[in-house]
């Protein structure tokens, strides 16, 4: 299915090969990666890279800390589009009104500063993202790890929320020009087969050894024609699992249906690499040989084939409940219970987010169950579309009312089961979702207190073959049924009703709606450039902490300390030593007081050169 290729391989004419014409450092050049990021890169060295991002997008946990920073450090105005999401802190379920505080926060700090911003449950992030900013060359950067619209024509990154606050005061995300990794398709996937057997499998291949670590994946090959956009957005999503750094796909006559489709046929054109590409590692895919997978927990590269599972579930999930019972003394894991009646049976399937909520998943899923029933026993599937115009269509074509019919619930665009804060399972539960992640207690059981829930990934075609069958798990490629292909049609005018755009329109008279949780910085002060680095390297001004006070030393030496400092909430002073090491103390109002006192630790490293 998966083949990886240590060596270095050039794209001739589109196709792999050893050598080329040209030299190598030319050829590194016609990489669709090496094109984008160097158009971004404002450094004038292609080795030391400083990108300006073409936008930016951030949810409900991130962009509060994000915009307080950059207010803190001299913002204005957001120079760039940002769109702030709100699919993370939808549900109150704790907290009282924190949540919805930081949401009315997004919408004044929009209005201020000149934002975009998409109320609760309208999308979540990278929906939203793909629909409305991604632009085939440009370059986004979110403060979410799956940032990921590659298959779109878009490098996208995703940082922490510091980066975003940079690029806010129009400074540069600086990084070495990365490795590049061809990612070469040929074949076409079967009936049954969907994006998250595709990405599980190449996280499998990749993830422990860290062979794509840190490199950008440049996806190429005659097997893109032969996948839908959605399936192509599927996979991209997860190459964050890879610990890949980014990621970008050539376009084609289906990527300009997309953005046809959104009401944006300006934001394409066409990319490929050039006649003669170089890259220095293969990654090669056969997809007419991929099989309906399934990740165990606790990481989506623990993963198998879902017959292989079968064929093995008392020895994989016994192996499971061990690395439970290590990770969680508390708790009583009991997955193997869970093979009874020659099959093993889940208690939940749930299809969401922003790799699995997708129209073309949604559509399949709705024809794999139409006409069976997911039963009256403890079996529950649940269905999250990843955007309201995706619900919306759905609703049109029909297969809202068929999952309705099989005994699913429809919920609303939200990114909880991702991450614990939605479907949460009950003790030794065990769930199957199309979500990006496994990750320990990720489902939202407390360990802690003696809980334990696991999760499985599979796609949404085989959960709800699953689903079709009482929560027997069951591969997709081992059911029959008749997809119905539905052309999808994008409805602007729900975001336009609900949406506010305010880019380009900042507002300063806007006041921010600040909740108890939410508050200013405190008052910043620059300290005294250069205090003692003039002197002696900076890497030889070192510190310790210790009980009581924070010792400063030179070279880590405790005999050659430079200062100490004692701060608590009711006493903070710097101490100095003179040449007899005696003590003189210094009383500090704050730390920035220690400006007045430059010239007498000047004095002491001196000693000390």
């Amino acid at each position: 299915m998966i083949q990886l290729h240590e060596n270095s391989i050039y794209l001739v004419d589109g196709r792999p090969e050893e050598k080329a014409s040209i030299p190598q450092n030319e050829a590194r050049k016609q990489t669709m990666a090496w094109q984008i990021l160097q158009a971004h890169n404002t450094s004038g060295d292609p080795e030391r890279l400083k990108i300006r991002f073409d936008a930016m997008v951030s949810h409900d946990i991130t962009y509060v800390g994000i915009i307080q920073q950059a207010r803190a450090s001299g913002m204005k105005e957001f120079p760039i589009p940002y769109a702030l999401t709100n699919c993370h802190n939808s549900l109150c379920a704790v907290g009282g009104t924190i949540n919805e505080d930081d949401h009315v926060f997004g919408l004044s700090a929009a209005k201020k500063y000149g934002g975009i911003y998409v109320p609760a449950n309208q999308s979540v992030i990278h929906s939203y993202a793909r629909e409305q900013m991604a632009k085939c060359g440009s370059m986004i950067l979110g403060s979410d790890s799956h940032t990921r619209y590659g298959a779109l024509g878009t490098m996208a990154v995703g940082e922490g929320g510091p980066e975003l606050a940079k690029q806010l005061l129009k400074n540069t995300w600086d990084t070495p020009m990365p490795k590049v990794v061809l990612v070469y398709l040929t074949g076409t996937p079967r009936q049954g087969i969907g994006p998250h057997d595709v990405a599980i499998a190449l996280v499998k291949a990749t993830f422990e050894s860290g062979f794509v670590n840190n490199c950008v994946l440049e996806f190429a090959g005659p097997g893109i024609k032969s996948l839908p956009i959605d399936f192509r957005n599927g996979i991209d999503v997860m190459t964050t699992e890879t610990t890949c750094l980014s990621s970008i796909w050539e376009t084609d006559e289906v990527t300009r249906g997309f953005y046809e489709a959104h009401k944006r046929p300006e934001d394409y054109k066409p990319l490929h690499p050039g006649q003669d590409a170089y890259y220095d590692k293969m990654i090669t895919i056969d997809l007419s040989r991929m099989e309906s997978m399934i990740a165990l927990p606790f990481h989506p590269s623990n993963a198998w084939t879902i017959h292989e599972f079968l064929e093995n579930a008392e020895e994989l999930l016994q192996k499971v409940e061990a690395d439970a019972k290590r990770r969680f003394p508390k708790a009583n894991p009991q997955l193997t219970d869970k093979i009874h009646d020659g099959a093993v049976w889940a208690d939940q399937g749930v299809i969401a987010g922003c790799s699995g909520g997708l129209f073309d998943n949604i559509t399949e899923a709705a024809d794999i169950v139409r006409g069976h029933y997911t039963g009256s026993g403890a079996f529950s599937f649940d269905v999250y579309p990843t955007s309201v115009p995706v619900s919306l269509e759905l609703m049109k074509v029909g297969s809202t009312a068929d999952l309705l019919a099989s005994g699913a619930i429809i919920k609303p665009s939200f990114c909880g089961p991702c991450f614990g804060a939605g479907d949460v399972p009950a003790n030794n539960g065990l769930s199957l979702r199309h979500t990006t992640r496994n990750f320990p207690n990720r489902e939202g059981s407390k360990p802690g207190e003696g809980q334990f829930a696991a999760v499985c990934l599979m796609d949404a075609r085989s959960i709800a073959a699953t689903a079709a069958n009482g929560g027997r798990i069951t591969a997709a490629t081992d059911v029959e049924y008749t997809p119905v292909h539905h052309e999808y049609h994008f409805d602007k005018e729900v975001y336009d009703n609900r949406l506010y755009y305010g880019f380009g329109k900042a507002d300063p008279s806007v006041e921010l709606v600040m909740g108890p949780n939410i508050t200013d910085w405190p008052k910043m002060q620059p300290l005294a450039e250069n205090l003692l680095v003039e002197l002696a390297d900076v890497h030889d001004i070192t510190y310790k902490d210790t009980e009581s006070y924070m010792n400063v030393l030179y070279k880590g030496n405790t005999r050659k300390w430079i200062c100490r400092l004692r701060l608590t909430d009711s006493v903070k002073y710097l101490i100095v030593p003179d040449e007899n090491k005696k003590e003189t103390k210094y009383a500090l109002q704050d730390i920035y007081d220690i400006r007045q006192y430059g010239s007498q630790l000047e004095e002491v490293l001196k000693r000390y050169l």
